[in-house]
């Protein structure tokens, strides 16, 4: 019976230990990937040319698989080029999303990032002629297409009109102001 009890006791260790050097590999690997993820993470953020909160990393045994969006097939070669930098990177999966052109007009194509700041520049614009205690804010309609800001409506004097165009020319991002107002009498 003592040999039995030894030999079972026996077995519960020699197997504890074997699943704990189990662990303990799984760990350093968990560690090891927490610490590849943070580097490749870091050099995205510290790279002025990308826009890291738009790429995700997931890191698996040394390999990276970078996702999410960025503004050009340039960017998307820069991202994977800079974590297969990263030391402890094996292998960079890069399932990074181009943003494609998706408006034309005229022949001219605006991105999507145009899109975002002529909205940008209409609310600002439209914001700045609404607080304006000398202009009638509600009577001017603002559009803007590739930073040209269009101006419409109705103003009750050449001050009123001049006071609206400058404030528009005065807005970052503009680049030009088409004046479609009209003076009422």
């Amino acid at each position: 019976m003592k040999k039995t009890t030894l030999s079972v006791l026996t077995s519960i260790v020699l197997g504890s230990m074997a699943f704990s050097a189990n662990a303990a590999q799984d760990w350093q690997d968990d560690a090891k990937d927490a610490w590849i993820d943070g580097k490749a993470e870091t050099t995205l953020l510290l790279n002025t040319n990308l826009n890291s909160f738009d790429i995700n990393t997931d890191v698996t045994d040394g390999n990276v698989t970078l996702t999410g969006k960025v503004s050009s097939s340039v960017d998307k070669a820069l991202a994977a080029e800079l974590v297969k930098s990263v030391d402890g990177v094996n292998e960079v999966n890069n399932e990074l999303t181009v943003m494609t052109k998706h408006h034309e007009k005229d022949h001219d194509s605006e991105t999507f990032a145009d899109t975002l700041t002529d909205s940008k520049v209409a609310t600002v614009v439209k914001t700045r002629l609404l607080f304006s205690t000398d202009i009638s804010g509600t009577e001017i309609d603002v559009d803007v297409e590739n930073g040209v800001v269009t101006l419409e409506g109705t103003v009750s004097s050449d001050a009123e009109r001049d006071l609206a165009l400058t404030i528009a020319k005065n807005t970052d991002d503009v680049k030009k102001v088409v004046d479609e107002l009209h003076i009422t009498g």
